[in-house]
């Protein structure tokens, strides 16, 4: 009976052991995941503003090519020619100024505008407490 009752001791005492080895040993990936999370987060961020600064890039070189077509035009004598060039000019205009105002909303919004995880902050770190 005596060595039933230590072998039960030394079966709860490896059972208690591993259990706080499998705990420190999440505790340590939470971490780790949390300190993941966050250079994606940074990455998120530095990608977010490269692409804003390509898409202002972009708005303004076809500010300068409408510009430039709308000075041509007033080079242009023949009317079903010029016609042509009004409209054309007249759709890439529509097209820049809706291309600025999504730059100035998608400026307006900043990073996170996807929310969390995607260019977004990131969650809160687990603070190893149970809720209650």
């Amino acid at each position: 009976m005596k060595g039933k009752v230590s072998l039960l001791f030394a079966v709860f005492a490896m059972t208690s052991v591993m259990w706080v080895q499998s705990t420190a040993g999440h505790t340590a990936a939470g971490h780790g995941q949390g300190q993941m999370r966050g250079e994606h987060h940074q990455q998120m961020m530095e990608m977010h503003k490269e692409e804003m600064e390509a898409m202002k890039a972009d708005v303004d070189k076809m500010k300068a090519s409408l510009a430039q077509m709308k000075a041509n035009l007033l080079t242009i004598r023949e009317r079903n020619e010029m016609d042509r060039w009004r409209s054309n000019i007249d759709m890439w205009d529509a097209m820049v100024d809706h291309m600025d105002r999504m730059l100035k909303h998608m400026e307006s919004m900043g990073p996170g505008m996807m929310g969390p995880g995607v260019g977004g902050p990131p969650p809160p770190a687990p603070s190893g407490k149970k809720p209650e």
